[in-house]
């Protein structure tokens, strides 16, 4: 059973996660596990696995849909609404200003020297959550195999990560055919079909019908209009999490809209790389730089409502996804063929896990990259004369004092933005 805690302490808890969670979902799903599991014991180690893998299923960003549900499971809807709202809040505040400020000014000299060591520092702390996944995930050597085979997959030849999550729960479910069900937890309740009806008609109620009165008030070209439909698309049709949902937007939004330009985009991923919250904020940066530029009214204004808008279409869904689907997941991770599917999911994340561990550390340490095409093989090669030597002497630090003295996230945080900001100001 999970162990009772007061609402008043478990808001507490969210807002610190909240505050602290940094370095995108590898990170923020092991501050979560540390929080949750291991300091607290709110949640055990099955529950929480399982319920990770079935967010990994689900369209939107899996760290803050398991903190929804880990504030579910403990206090019902109040909990799971307010674990997911301080999941999202600090780090929106603090994407809303700087989507502004930059809007207002362009780029800060000292913003950019301040996260250039938190980038450093970020890597070390997705590698530590590499690390403690794969230790509770790999359970057995097929799972060593399956998460090689995702990182294969994901890394060398480019495949679709929904495609390889669907290989891999496949797989998963065929090596369990023919185990004879559990009985069912007397903890998982069967729940009426038309409670989650009902709360699936409340939940696209309070999704659609905001963004349905932007569009009778600005009209249906309006940008407001536009970026409503545009992330309500996503939030529906992007599998895989935030790296998914961000392969998927940056080109429509230059390309196609025009909204932003190719410097902008990329600027925008890096300050959502930087902050708090989910990576998918940077739909917030789009919506705010979008409206400012095509509003057409006050820029402050515009800019106001299209990161409202962004917000709102963004993660109303991930609410519904999780109060329709949290009653089951119990009942789902009780029947051997499902969990032995959802635990082939979970080792497939973490080669996916290894895949943007990699990823950010080239784009950390290196200036440059050379794309590498060879038949079905996609590379981005690093080009050794751009070595950035300064973000690989923080990112040492950072791995001393995370990893070996145990210091606290934040803390880490804080000493990498200092010699960020004094190796910018030294090569000044």
């Amino acid at each position: 059973m999970t162990p009772e805690s007061p609402f008043r302490e478990a808001v507490a808890v969210w807002a610190r996660i909240g505050v602290l969670s940094f370095g995108g979902p590898t990170a923020q799903i092991a501050l979560m596990h540390r929080v949750l599991v291991e300091e607290k014991r709110w949640l055990d180690e099955e529950r929480f696995m399982g319920a990770l893998s079935f967010c990994m299923l689900l369209p939107g960003p899996e760290a803050m849909q398991l903190a929804t549900y880990a504030g579910w499971r403990l206090h019902g809807l109040k909990g799971g609404l307010a674990a997911g709202l301080l999941f999202v809040l600090p780090g929106a505040i603090v994407m809303l200003a700087l989507a502004l400020i930059y809007a207002a000014f362009g780029t800060l000299p000292v913003l950019e020297a301040l996260f250039f060591g938190i980038k450093a520092a970020v890597l070390v702390i997705v590698v530590e959550a590499l690390i403690r996944v794969a230790r509770r995930a790999l359970k057995l050597p097929e799972h060593w195999v399956i998460a090689g085979l995702a990182f294969i997959g994901i890394f060398v030849l480019a495949l679709p990560f929904p495609l390889i999550i669907l290989a891999a729960g496949l797989f998963g479910f065929w090596r369990a055919l023919g185990t004879l069900p559990v009985d069912q937890p007397a903890h998982a309740p069967l729940v009426p079909i038309a409670q989650t009806l009902r709360t699936i008609a409340v939940g696209l109620v309070i999704w659609i019908v905001p963004l349905a009165g932007i569009a009778l008030v600005f009209g249906r070209d309006h940008v407001l209009t536009q970026l409503g439909l545009f992330f309500s698309k996503l939030a529906v049709v992007t599998f895989g999490g935030a790296y998914a949902v961000l392969a998927y937007m940056a080109q429509d939004v230059v390309e196609h809209y025009g909204w932003l330009t190719p410097g902008q985009m990329l600027d925008g991923l890096g300050l959502a790389e930087t902050t708090p919250g989910p990576l998918i904020l940077v739909t917030e940066f789009v919506g705010a730089l979008a409206a400012w530029q095509h509003g057409g009214g006050p820029p402050m204004l515009m800019a106001l409502l299209g990161a409202l808008v962004a917000l709102w279409a963004t993660f109303a869904p991930c609410f519904l996804w999780i109060f329709a689907g949290a009653p089951y997941i119990e009942r789902i991770t009780a029947e051997p063929r499902l969990k032995s599917a959802l635990q082939a999911i979970t080792a497939a994340v973490v080669g996916v896990i290894l895949n943007l561990a990699l990823w950010f550390a080239l784009r950390v340490f290196f200036a440059r990259l050379k794309p590498l095409s060879w038949g079905p093989l996609q590379l981005d090669m690093p080009i050794a004369a751009s070595l950035d030597w300064p973000a690989v002497a923080i990112a040492l630090v950072s791995a001393v004092l995370l990893l070996r003295l145990h210091w606290s996230i934040g803390a880490v945080l804080a000493v990498a933005a200092a010699l960020g900001a004094g190796v910018r100001l030294l090569l000044q």
